[in-house]
């Protein structure tokens, strides 16, 4: 086995982080790794910062990753990305949704949303971009957003696309289960 793997996933409350972060750890514990999560939770139910750490390894001592060591980010929206960058590693990738959602900063008036996030991010660090909710909506459920964007990562790791399928077969609710596929699936081919 290999050294450990560090995943984030952030988010907003709402977006599925959570259950993003279940089939990860669920794919890697399948795969015969230690696995460790943490979540995160923030003022989720408010639409606020939501994040997740997913470890996995041959023996993983605790589920927090530290700035500067992620292999991966996954972030659900824009400005998430940007806010957690620096946890990750040189080599890194950022997988990025192109979705903008104000905080309540914004809403308010208290702060501006920033202009050109994902191009700065790009200038810095390997980015993947990615308009999930545009490919949710082709789908016909703007819901199954999270797993087109599983899908686009699944990409980076190294776990077959049937291990994947069977994975998201067992966390998702029962009659999701056709149309979470279908969005991996759409996520995959990007």
């Amino acid at each position: 086995m290999e050294q450990t793997k560090s995943i984030m996933i952030v988010g907003v409350g709402g977006q599925g982080t959570l259950i993003t972060s279940r089939i990860l750890g669920g794919i890697t514990t399948a795969a015969g790794y230690d696995v460790k999560l943490s979540e995160v939770h923030g003022m989720a139910q408010r639409g606020g910062s939501v994040v997740t750490f997913v470890r996995y390894g041959e023996k993983v001592a605790e589920p927090i990753v530290e700035e500067g060591c992620a292999d991966v980010l996954i972030a659900f929206e824009r400005l998430e990305a940007l806010r957690y960058a620096h946890f990750l590693k040189k080599d890194g990738v950022i997988i990025v949704n192109d979705q903008r959602i104000d905080p309540m900063t914004v809403v308010t008036g208290a702060c501006i949303y920033p202009e050109g996030i994902i191009e700065k991010l790009s200038a810095a660090y390997k980015v993947v971009r990615v308009d999930a909710m545009e490919e949710a909506k082709k789908l016909g459920n703007s819901r199954v957003f999270n797993t087109i964007i599983i899908g686009v990562a699944a990409r980076q790791m190294n776990f077959a696309k049937e291990d994947w399928l069977r994975i998201i077969e067992k966390t998702v609710p029962p009659k999701t289960v056709e149309m979470n596929k279908l969005a991996f699936e759409a996520g995959y081919a990007m």
